[in-house]
């Protein structure tokens, strides 16, 4: 009965998977124009651009601008008349059957009914093109005119969008869900038993936002928030490849997002501090910290071509800020002219060389040098380089008394005067090859440094952090590489902006006014955080609002170019960012604001004419239905079992892993360290994260890749995670747990237990029938299986945390 109740849970929750991943975009019924930037541009660039673009005009004809498309092509025939679908040569050849004569080519899909019928209506009503909505500046647009019972502005957008699609939204959720669904949002954690019914007990009208400040309070807040920003920035404490050696200090960088994040640290300052932060003129600690963001990619510490492995990293850290700060795949560049965006090759190297004057993460020989920064206080650095300079001088002073030793050594010892054992050597036989002169004037310099060696142990240990430790002050000029390939470059390109954003090219002094050298990347982290930056907050609050809706307004948060996808709701985007720079960047303040809407709370229901209306729910008339996050399934199994660690910040930590899974490394167990059992249970944000060796815990959950940035999790139901969470050492020790926490709260009474247990997995009170349920599973494993009490109670807990209610945020 326990493994029918779980297939039957995941059957239900693939279902529910399945639904959230697969979207359309829909022509809404109030749209009566065709918008060229949003609805026929993606279209074109998907089918078309890749033969008739900026970079390629196959038979002359190009399509990516008006000027072009309406040019006579080569076969002297019109692509677009204006006004005229039925001269239009693009209508014939997209409604072509003829294979040969189709278009796009038959090794290719052919549009879509609906994509066909967009571009007749779009040419019939005289083609117009305008820009791409992400490349204009953020319209200042104002909430619609009130049309249902909230005065909120985000449901003033959405309810405008709904009334005028004729689409009823669903009802409020119920307090005990948004409570759950509030608890895990803001701190990817449940909620207590407790802590539900004292806000169900609270009926003042402001109950809800004094719960969501005080979820917006809690350190947890950030450590959930601060995992949606790793993701983003590929963090990962190991290099990959086959060593796959480890980032020291990067779990500092992990507590940097974290704590800035906590303390509400402005976006624009985050950015800055993580693209500039060793730079800055008010650096610090902190800042310096930040710039582990560059430290964070993948790196082989032994390249077959140390050029192209240059090349690579930058190109790691460009695709990261291009995608994951301003929403383009400015990577796409690296070879050739974009084939979809307007960004040329020259861009692409332009951005490049904002970055040039990194140091690489290091080298072979030295790993530590260039991305390890002392940040100890002053005072101790100075005690240190004095001790470090004085023994620097005797080692001198010494070698060349020991020298002339050596040379009167015979053959043997000198030869292991050069090894190892030369400490061995010369305390053994030095004395005998010098005169009384020189051993008088060689033995108070190693009295000395026996005394300097004590003091340097005796300091305070210094601290390092992962970095920018070092930069070229003086960066060689940047070329343009043919085809990408670092052998072959070809013209000098300057530190400049995409055109597409229509910015000035920036000043760079060489010097500050005192003679300093002044950094590249200054510039570009004030350009990048400007409210002139049309992307920035754009992206940034897409990204608040999927985590919060389970996707973004953007349905591709990484790529707000011509082949992302349009946004559903553009004027409510636009807004957003707006009131999120004018709130001073404060994230904390814009989930308030999500958060707070009608919209946000309503329940997940299916209504049927909504459903058949829009299916995807692209108007936000329900709220959707989510699994948990692989770090919110770990993590919640801690809280429910009772042993969850929630201390703060700190090294990683290392989960016992069995021998198995050690062995899929390329050197099997290297690396991975052993914590005490404390320490294990503490979040899942604090596990050493590996990349080959990804805790099957997270992995079986969709962890995401750490090579590069992602942009949204895959949310999968497959037979993985059934297997771990049925058969995992991990839920079995934890079900046991469970167990053991239910019979010292509750004692023996197996009604209290079932429902004491269902009440902290559902976070709720069990109704009678679930609790009946929960008794006859129990009764069975005891008198048609012969299992004991104990492991019948053990077995039912299992059966608990991989309920669907459990398992999904409602």
């Amino acid at each position: 009965m326990l493994f029918d109740c779980f297939a039957h849970s995941l059957k239900t929750a693939g279902q529910v998977g399945l639904l959230c991943l697969v979207f359309i975009c829909t022509v809404s019924a109030e749209d009566k124009s065709i918008d060229y930037a949003n609805q026929v541009r993606p279209i074109l660039a998907r089918k078309c651009y890749a033969c008739h673009g900026s970079s390629e005009q196959e038979a002359g004809l190009a399509l990516h601008n008006r000027e072009a498309a309406l040019i006579e092509p080569d076969s002297g025939t019109l692509a677009i008349v204006p006004g005229k679908v039925d001269q239009s040569e693009l209508v014939v050849r997209i409604e072509e059957k003829d294979l040969d004569l189709r278009m796009p080519p038959a090794e290719h899909d052919p549009l879509t009914e609906k994509e066909i019928a967009v571009l007749k209506q779009w040419i019939a009503e005289g083609a117009e093109f305008n820009s791409h909505w992400a490349f204009e500046p953020i319209a200042k647009a104002e909430p619609p005119a009130k049309k249902g019972l909230s005065d909120h502005p985000i449901d003033r957008f959405i309810e405008s969008r709904l009334t005028n699609n004729n689409v009823k939204a669903a009802p409020p959720a119920k307090r005990e869900v948004l409570i759950r669904r509030l608890y895990f949002d803001l701190t990817g954690l449940p909620p207590t038993p407790e802590e539900v019914e004292q806000f169900l007990a609270d009926r003042s009208e402001n109950a809800y936002k004094k719960l969501v400040d005080h979820l917006l309070a809690s350190p947890h807040y950030g450590e959930r928030w601060a995992r949606h920003w790793l993701d983003v920035v590929r963090y990962a404490e190991t290099n990959s490849f086959e060593r796959d050696g480890a980032k020291p200090n990067a779990w500092k960088y992990r507590d940097y997002v974290i704590k800035s994040l906590n303390d509400d640290k402005p976006y624009d300052q985050f950015l800055r501090e993580q693209l500039a932060g060793d730079v800055l003129e008010n650096k610090n600690r902190e800042t310096i910290i930040a710039t582990g963001f560059y430290r964070l990619g993948i790196w082989d510490d032994e390249p077959a071509d140390p050029k192209l492995a240059r090349f690579d990293e930058l190109d790691s850290i460009l695709t990261t800020v291009g995608q994951g700060v301003l929403g383009l795949t400015l990577n796409c560049a690296r070879c050739h002219e974009h084939k979809i965006d307007p960004i040329p090759h020259a861009d692409y190297y332009r951005m490049l060389s904002f970055f040039d004057e990194l140091t690489s993460y290091g080298s072979r020989a030295n790993q530590i040098s260039n991305n390890q920064t002392d940040v100890s206080p002053p005072e101790l650095i100075e005690q240190y380089t004095k001790i470090d300079s004085e023994l620097k001088q005797l080692q001198t002073k010494m070698r060349l008394i020991e020298q002339q030793g050596i040379t009167k050594m015979p053959a043997a010892d000198q030869r292991a005067t050069e090894t190892r054992k030369r400490k061995k050597t010369l305390a053994e036989t030095l004395q005998q090859y010098l005169d009384v002169k020189l051993w008088k004037a060689y033995v108070p310099l190693k009295k000395r440094q026996k005394e300097l060696i004590a003091q340097r142990k005796k300091l305070p240990a210094r601290e390092t952090v992962l970095s920018v430790a070092k930069y070229s002050q003086n960066p060689a000029p940047t070329h343009i590489l043919l085809r990408g390939n670092p052998h072959v470059p070809g013209d000098v390109v300057t530190p400049g902006f995409p055109e597409l954003f229509g910015a000035a090219d920036p000043k760079l002094p060489a010097t500050d006014a005192s003679g300093k050298p002044v950094s590249r990347r200054i510039a570009l982290a004030n350009w990048i955080a400007s409210k002139e930056n049309q992307l920035t907050a754009r992206v940034m609050a897409n990204r608040i609002w999927q985590h919060h809706f389970g996707r973004g307004i953007v349905r591709s948060p990484n790529n707000f170019g011509l082949l992302g996808v349009p946004p559903t709701h553009p004027e409510l985007l636009d807004w957003l960012a707006n009131n999120f720079m004018q709130g001073g960047w404060k994230i904390k303040r814009l989930h308030r604001l999500i958060v707070t809407s009608d919209a946000y709370k309503r329940s997940s229901i299916a209504i049927p004419e909504s459903l058949e209306k829009d299916p995807n729910n692209d108007l936000f008339w329900r709220f959707n239905l989510r699994r948990l996050s692989a770090e919110e399934v770990r993590d919640s199994v801690l809280a429910t079992s009772g042993l969850l660690n929630k201390r703060l910040y700190g090294p990683s930590i290392y989960p016992a892993v069995s021998k198995e899974v050690l062995s899929t490394q390329s050197r099997p167990g290297e690396g991975w360290g052993k914590s005490s059992q404390e320490d294990q249970n503490r979040r899942s944000i604090y596990i050493f994260i590996k990349r080959s060796l990804i805790l099957p815990e997270l992995s079986n959950f969709d962890f995401p890749d750490t090579d590069t940035t992602c942009e949204a999790r895959f949310t999968t139901i497959q037979p993985s995670q059934a297997l771990g969470m049925i058969n995992g050492h991990f839920l079995n020790q934890q079900a046991e747990l469970l167990a053991a926490r239910l019979r010292k709260e509750v004692k023996a009474d197996v009604t209290k237990q079932v429902a004491r247990c269902l009440h902290l997995v559902y976070c709720r009170k069990p109704s009678e029938i679930e609790i009946a349920d929960g008794l006859k599973l129990i009764q069975n494993l005891q008198q048609k299986h012969q299992l004991p009490k104990e492991e019948s109670l053990k077995l039912f807990c299992l059966y608990a945390l991989n309920l669907n209610a459990f398992m999904f945020v409602d």
